[in-house]
């Protein structure tokens, strides 16, 4: 039970803001209306997305340091799972876009920008791939994500604020802590961020396993 709290805690905070976030009430504003509720889902992706890019980071510099394969093997199996949330995260922001924006994709600076920081580590698994020498990829990979993950940074939460955009907390447009975020609505998106974060290493560590014994079996 020791070994399993934390899966538990995961899976029960998913659940709880899967229901809560369709039956609580929300702030009626004008436009998102009851689309609001996509806040609960297509934020924690990015959250979720962040904490496993975080964790490649740091898999990456260890490899760097000491040379151990599995440091690398977590580093790209953490990213892998975060590409996944990232697909999760830009999918959800363009169905909520069709309702509030009227469509789909309408090239705002966020959209544009998420889309070439989420390419950055398609180019990683690419470069991965395209290294036939085990400890020669290991290390341009490591070195590649080491530069890659300021560089998602500043694409999806600096560059976005310096131009005109459509989207909350960016061009000058308010956050939604700066308007109707209330306590309903946060006893929901913080354990969404959670719940998330842990299914996502949840998720990772299964892969790592699994890739582990599929490396002993070579």
């Amino acid at each position: 039970m020791h070994k399993t709290w934390w899966k538990i805690l995961g899976a029960g905070l998913v659940i709880y803001t899967a229901i809560a976030g369709l039956l609580l009430g929300v702030p009626r504003l004008a436009i998102l209306n009851e689309t609001i509720r996509n806040l609960y889902f297509h934020v924690p992706m990015w959250f979720a997305m962040l904490t496993l890019f975080s964790i490649s980071i740091f898999y990456s510099v260890k490899y760097l340091l000491y040379g151990k394969e599995s440091d690398d093997l977590r580093a790209v199996e953490s990213v892998n799972v975060g590409v996944v949330f990232s697909l999760l995260g830009l999918v959800t922001g363009a169905v909520w876009a069709k309702f509030t924006w009227g469509q789909f994709w309408s090239f705002d600076v966020k959209q544009n920008f998420t889309a070439i920081a989420i390419l950055l580590y398609f180019a990683y698994l690419i470069l991965r791939n395209s290294i036939d020498e085990e400890q020669k990829r290991a290390k341009i990979s490591a070195i590649y994500n080491i530069f890659a993950f300021p560089m998602m940074v500043v694409l999806i939460m600096v560059l976005p604020r310096l131009s005109d955009s459509l989207h909350p907390g960016n061009g000058g447009n308010p956050g939604f802590n700066s308007y109707d975020l209330d306590d309903r609505m946060r006893a929901v998106l913080y354990p969404a961020f959670i719940g998330w974060s842990i299914i996502g290493y949840w998720i990772y560590t299964i892969r790592f396993r699994i890739r582990s014994l599929e490396n002993k079996q070579l």
